[in-house]
């Protein structure tokens, strides 16, 4: 004798779809929270980095780290420029220090600054008779901002532009932790 469906057994099919329609809906909400909270993507535009970040580079930036210290020397931040776009720069002076660039050396608090990130672009700059620092007044960084330069000093938009001046540490949105793209550039970002 065969036995009748009741309509209340279960459907394997439909717990099927409504495991998956779970399982999607889980992941986009850690997708849009990582995205969102912890890490973001950002792509270079333009030469303001190179020699060490070329225009098309894929990065990731970190978004969480400065909830819990603030930006330090020599890191790659992300920020929110005054133009309305997102810019990449290289963190040169702290709050409180003054910074000043003069015989195409820049000075932090009166001392000459390492940067061996550009050693070797400064040096052939030097070489072909042009100055890779143009000569800037010194400035006191305000509190709770940090100066910021490109890497690629002749051609960048940065602290040294009344446009865009000191970053305020609420503009900025993370450090640039890894590029990504392209693959043969997959590597970790050195902060100096």
């Amino acid at each position: 004798m065969e036995q009748e469906k009741t309509s209340d057994s279960p459907n394997p099919v439909k717990n099927e779809i409504w495991e998956w329609a779970k399982a999607l809906v889980i992941a986009a909400v850690l997708v849009l929270l990582i995205r969102w909270f912890i890490f973001t993507p950002f792509i270079v535009d333009g030469p303001s980095m190179q020699p060490n970040f070329h225009s098309g580079e894929r990065l990731i930036v970190n978004k969480i780290l400065y909830t819990f210290r603030e930006p330090q020397r020599g890191e790659v931040i992300v920020f929110h420029a005054p133009q309305g776009r997102d810019y990449i720069k290289r963190v040169i002076a702290l709050p409180g220090e003054t910074i000043k660039i003069q015989d195409n050396q820049v000075y932090i608090n009166g001392e000459e600054l390492e940067e061996e990130y550009i050693r070797e672009a400064v040096e052939a700059a030097l070489q072909n008779g042009y100055s890779y620092n143009s000569d800037f007044a010194e400035l006191t960084v305000p509190e709770g901002h940090v100066f910021v330069m490109g890497d690629n000093r002749v051609n960048s938009q940065d602290s040294r532009e009344p446009s865009v001046g000191p970053v305020p540490f609420d503009k900025v949105v993370g450090r640039a932790d890894v590029i990504f793209w392209p693959l043969p550039q997959i590597s970790i970002v050195k902060h100096h």
